[in-house]
């Protein structure tokens, strides 16, 4: 009896039997996408950066013997404590101001409104430098202080040129400055949280002041807390500025080194610009812990830390060289 055509099926094209074991599957690697333009970007960064890297380290000009010298000089540290002094004073100061600033930024009240507004646009419109001299030179306006009626007889009266030290005319300048800054600063942290956690403060009829210290202001720090940071390393570049109003800060202890070694003045000027590049990372350090903690509740996991980043990788690179020797 003979089979209609296509009926027969050879071996090679029968499909195997029912019971017979499955296959074996090999593991298959995905091959990332080539992007050659990324390599070629890195090569000339790096080349570069190494280009810089060794003029900076055979550049006879940079006299870094003379660098090593100068580093950690007595006359050096006392002109950074100045500076570490200087910057810790105004920051609180220039902080406590602007938060009282913007509170009355945001009060009911229109005069409130209106001395806040023009204190800010003020101090943000003249420079710096021109605040320090001026303060320097307030003695040959007003040569006593007083306090007492208004248009009236005077309860106390200090002498300006004594109670106006150069550090505290630096530390007046810096946080008058600093305020102006920070209280835009806090006002728009304070403006970002959420109307609704104002709305169910009152609703539970929490007294304002407690509804600012426990509910907006601790949320308000969030968006406060970097735009603030950047503030701070802002304030202690602007520190070189007293040096101007007669106080040796580091670059004032610097630049009166410099005049009496002026074969030295380079070297010097390193010296400040690493101490100033030490001050600021210490400043980005503090930024980075104080966020991560004011960031607990608002997600769902903190960002990981230096330390556990590194431990992570280090973990990532033995899973890796582990899969590539079973392979």
């Amino acid at each position: 009896m003979s089979e209609p055509p296509g009926a027969a099926l050879s071996l090679a094209e029968a499909p195997p039997p029912t019971d017979a074991p499955p296959r074996p599957l090999t593991a298959q690697r995905v091959q990332p996408l080539r992007r050659p333009g990324r390599w070629i970007v890195t090569a000339v960064v790096l080349v570069l950066v190494s280009q810089i890297l060794h003029g900076l380290a055979t550049n006879p000009f940079y006299q870094w013997d003379r660098f090593r010298y100068w580093f950690l000089r007595p006359a050096v540290l006392d002109g950074l404590l100045v500076t570490l002094e200087v910057a810790a004073l105004s920051a609180v100061l220039g902080l406590l101001g602007g938060v009282l600033l913007a509170l009355a930024r945001l009060s009911g009240s229109p005069v409130l409104r209106a001395v806040s507004w023009t204190y800010t646009w003020l101090f943000r419109s003249v420079p710096l430098i021109v605040v320090l001299i001026f303060l320097y030179n307030f003695s040959a306006l007003y040569k006593t202080l007083s306090l007492g009626v208004p248009f009236g007889p005077a309860f106390v009266s200090f002498d300006e040129s004594r109670l106006a030290t150069d550090m505290t005319i630096a530390v007046v300048g810096l946080s008058l400055n600093e305020a102006a800054y920070a209280a835009e600063v806090v006002r728009g942290g304070i403006l970002s949280v959420d109307q609704g956690q104002h709305e169910a403060a009152a609703a539970l009829g929490l007294p304002k002041g407690y509804q600012f210290r426990r509910i907006v202001f601790p949320q308000a720090l969030r968006s406060i807390t970097p735009n603030y940071v950047n503030q701070l390393i802002g304030l202690v570049k602007s520190t070189s500025l007293v040096f101007y109003v007669s106080l040796l800060d580091l670059f004032g202890s610097v630049q009166s080194l410099g005049s009496t070694y002026p074969g030295d003045v380079v070297p010097l000027l390193l010296v400040a610009t690493v101490w100033y590049l030490i001050l600021t990372s210490a400043v980005s350090v503090v930024q980075f812990y104080v966020e991560r903690y004011y960031a607990r509740g608002a997600t769902r996991t903190l960002p990981p830390t230096p330390a556990q980043r590194a431990r992570a990788a280090l973990a990532g690179l033995r899973a890796r060289l582990r899969g590539e020797a079973a392979v």
